[in-house]
């Protein structure tokens, strides 16, 4: 008998995945989370019945949510990373020699410890010495910032149940004051192209238009995320995505990616045109 794993992109149309195994199943004080072993996609992650991540294209979301903004601000020490749980993130901003301090705000212990053990892919790097851990709320810890950080990276769930929170104007003006006054926050802003998942998006980046003076929409493909069109926000107080991309510099420092490339990073923010109109509706 075959196992699927299967989740619902809308009433009429479904993701699904032949499952080997199941590797974990338990219930934290937040949510359901899963591990599963997959033939196709390896190992893959899946919090309350959602696909979080998979051993096969995580690259994609991990390398285009902090490679882009590390392109172009060009002087990045102190990064905030809220959410985050699979080390992905984390993996990726290691990587930097220059940055000094990683703060990361994980509500959830036990996405953490389930990661550690069964995607060590991905959290490959959480005992880095400039990586320090807080299992709390990150809205209520953000509060607490003001003027401290060059970069916030937001790697939330969907918004809804314990990520709810993270896509709020509360939250992004809270970001907003979290940064210092070159400061950029990337958050995961959700796909456009089913219609529910459309309103989300719009919703957050309405927030975050509101909150932060320099405002972009940059997009990805992700196989493994509803409609694999998956898109990010780029907000700043000072630095323009691409006016102030420098490429040279971030090709000087060496790194090998499998999915970002500075040329890429410039075509990311070219964006279909009904996408754009989903963007000028609620700017």
């Amino acid at each position: 008998m075959e196992f699927w794993f299967s989740e619902n992109h809308t009433p009429n149309a479904k993701f699904s995945i032949r499952v080997d195994k199941q590797l974990y199943s338990g219930q934290s004080d937040f949510q359901r989370i899963d591990v599963f072993e997959s033939a196709e996609f390896g190992r893959f992650l899946t919090l309350d019945g959602y696909m979080m991540l998979t051993e096969k294209d995580e690259f994609i979301y991990h390398e285009m949510i902090v490679h882009v903004p590390l392109a172009v601000h060009p002087d990045v020490r102190k990064v905030l990373v809220i959410g985050a749980g699979d080390g992905g993130v984390i993996r990726e901003l290691t990587r930097y020699a220059h940055i000094e301090r990683i703060d990361m705000v994980e509500i959830d212990r036990k996405v953490v410890e389930v990661c550690r053990a069964y995607l060590p892919q991905t959290a490959c790097k959480l005992d880095d010495p400039r990586v320090k851990i807080y299992y709390e709320d990150g809205l209520k810890f953000v509060r607490r910032c003001q003027d401290e950080y060059d970069l916030i990276i937001v790697d939330s769930t969907d918004p809804f149940g314990p990520g709810e929170g993270l896509f709020t104007k509360e939250f992004y003006g809270n970001c907003y004051k979290a940064l210092n006054d070159t400061g950029i926050m990337i958050n995961q802003h959700e796909s456009p192209f089913y219609e529910s998942d459309a309103v989300a998006m719009q919703r957050a980046h309405r927030n975050v238009v509101q909150s932060f003076p320099i405002s972009r929409v940059y997009q990805a493909h992700i196989p493994t995320y509803p409609s694999g069109h998956w898109l990010f926000g780029f907000a700043s107080k000072r630095y323009k995505p691409l006016a102030d991309l420098d490429e040279a510099r971030w090709n000087a420092y060496g790194l090998r990616c499998k999915y970002y490339t500075t040329t890429l990073h410039k075509g990311a923010f070219y964006l279909p045109a009904y996408v754009e109109e989903l963007l000028k509706d609620v700017e």
